[in-house]
């Protein structure tokens, strides 16, 4: 009646160590400080933010192959808690430390702490509103109101930028707008002045 069942063996299941998350923050610094950077909106909170995601990021027991992610999502919860982005919040980021960010960083910059989560959490990372509700302790109704407004407004700025750009040929305001100058490569991560 009963049948021999043929059990398989298996590996033990593989989880991130200390070592699996230095390594994930090396290799990745541009993009991850860039992520930091952009929730927080200056440069002091982005490091502090990027060194507690990598502390944060070890702390608990992780599977290998969800490490990358986890790194972001540390980075995510570490912002949240420090700048406490809330929907009714207006307040703009703003660079600071005489550094001209390229266009597209700019445009982010310039949307309200709680937009601009929901833009990066929602856009840029590909949070679904239900999570990005969730991470925020807000509704799913605000998180769909806030990336409507950070679309068109970003929408809005690119405009600009291609309306100057068409109106200034020369390569030099070229290079100005999109944030090329030689000032902003040197005090932006690769990955922001690229």
């Amino acid at each position: 009646m009963l049948s021999e069942r043929k059990i398989i063996s298996q590996e033990p299941t593989q989880y991130a160590t200390k070592e699996d998350f230095c390594r994930i923050f090396r290799a990745d610094m541009n993009r991850l400080y860039l992520l930091s950077f952009l929730l927080t909106g200056n440069h002091q909170s982005a490091e502090r933010c990027f060194v507690r995601g990598l502390e944060d990021s070890a702390k608990g027991p992780v599977f290998k192959e969800w490490a990358e992610s986890w790194a972001r999502r540390t980075i995510i919860r570490n912002a949240i808690q420090v700048v406490r982005p809330r929907p009714l919040d207006r307040n703009t980021a703003s660079v600071g430390d005489g550094v001209t960010a390229p266009a597209r960083i700019a445009a982010v910059m310039e949307l309200p702490a709680f937009d601009r989560f929901v833009f990066v959490m929602a856009v840029l990372e590909g949070y679904s509103d239900q999570e990005c509700a969730l991470f925020m302790d807000c509704t799913r109704e605000e998180v769909v109101t806030a990336r409507t407004r950070a679309l068109q407004q970003v929408a809005r700025s690119d405009q600009i930028v291609a309306m100057r750009v068409g109106v200034g040929s020369n390569e030099a305001r070229a290079q100005e707008d999109h944030g090329c100058n030689r000032q902003s490569q040197l005090a932006l991560p690769a990955a922001i002045s690229a």
